[in-house]
């Protein structure tokens, strides 16, 4: 855009600036008859204000991550799967935008059972939720769960768990990896652990337990116990380093979070984690390690960050938490240092989908 000619006004004995001469960036209106695509309306939408411009830094952001050599840690939270947005995960496993998943194990549990054939439905409000229990119906907000899905997908489990050996030690991540495998072999179309498994993504449940899944885990060791067999060893901390592990390779860590939760603080937490395991374990310590933080592997902060959740900082929920605030816990990147975040305060099924598909538009030009 050309440089106007500066005018400067007098407001008593004070210069009045105009913007243009402090380098501002001027806003533009929305004019709809010039947009054509999902990425034309999210780059108009950055020269306008509120939420929308933040929607537009997202997309800036999560492009520049898929572009550039960034592992990009994926977290979820929320009824994500249940509300049909699994296919959007599936969209940014697909287009390079994922590295690892980091979500909650309800999350996953509806996911699984969607891609092994079942059906969700809406939710009537003519139902009264003590009718919906006697009918088998879990609802979810507006919409159905089927306890009689949850009954087949505990039966798919249990033939999948009994595949591994008696005293077996497995966590969240070999477990998935068995469930997008089934999905690989045995159904048609896309799925989020499908998806994952296809392009050898890991999928972290930390609190595997809170989950559906977690308890058709807890009643196969049962079965397994009353049949004189022992059981399956769930060891959470097998993924905890193992996503250690991996990130400690990386030179440079983004993070894109739905929601908030146990999956954003778990996932963002491995960059304190690495920190303190170099603190005070004295071998690691005293290990002749690079000077230079950006080379140290035990060094760790994420240089990119989107965040879309509608809760407020002033309530004092972890899914309030700016990043900014993370900056002082050392998980991510100063601004001042080359760290780019945006937080989009708005519900994730409206704002996600924006973002995901103005992204694979830019990146098929």
């Amino acid at each position: 855009m050309e440089r106007k000619k500066i005018m400067m006004h007098r407001r008593g004995d004070e210069e009045l600036h105009t913007g243009f001469d402090d380098h501002l960036e001027p806003l533009e209106p929305l004019d709809l008859s010039k947009i054509s695509s999902i990425n034309d309306m999210v780059v108009a939408m950055g020269k306008t204000a509120f939420t929308a411009r933040s929607l537009s830094h997202a997309a800036d952001i999560l492009y520049k991550m898929t572009k550039e050599d960034v592992y990009i840690v994926l977290t979820l939270s929320g009824a994500m799967t249940i509300a049909k947005m699994g296919l959007v995960v599936c969209d940014m496993i697909d287009n390079g935008m994922v590295d690892a998943v980091v979500s909650t194990g309800a999350l996953m549990a509806h996911g699984f059972v969607e891609s092994s054939g079942k059906a969700h439905f809406k939710y009537d409000p003519a139902m009264d939720d003590t009718k919906l229990y006697e009918y088998g119906y879990n609802r979810v907000y507006d919409t159905l769960e089927l306890e009689k899905n949850l009954d087949d997908a505990e039966s798919i489990l249990d033939e999948l768990l009994n595949e591994f050996p008696d005293g077996a030690e497995i966590s969240s991540f070999q477990l998935h990896e068995a469930l997008g495998k089934y999905l690989h072999e045995k159904t048609k179309g896309r799925a989020i652990l499908k998806s994952a498994y296809e392009k050898k993504i890991p999928i972290y449940v930390p609190a595997f337990t809170d989950s559906e899944l977690g308890l058709d885990f807890a009643i196969h060791n049962r079965r397994r116990s009353m049949a004189k067999r022992k059981p399956i060893i769930f060891n959470a901390f097998m993924d905890l380093d193992d996503y250690a592990e991996r990130i400690k390779n990386q030179k440079t860590i983004g993070i894109f979070t739905i929601g908030g939760g146990v999956p954003r603080n778990w996932a963002q937490q491995v960059g304190p984690y690495l920190d303190i395991t170099k603190k005070r374990i004295a071998e690691i310590k005293n290990q002749d390690l690079p000077k230079d933080p950006a080379n140290d592997p035990y060094f760790k902060r994420f240089k990119y960050a989107v965040r879309i959740c509608p809760e407020p900082v002033e309530l004092g929920g972890l899914s309030g938490c700016t990043y900014s605030e993370g900056v002082s816990w050392g998980k991510f990147v100063p601004r001042e240092e080359g760290g780019d975040w945006a937080e989009v305060y708005s519900e994730a099924t409206i704002a996600w989908p924006l973002i995901v598909k103005a992204v694979m538009e830019r990146l098929k030009q």
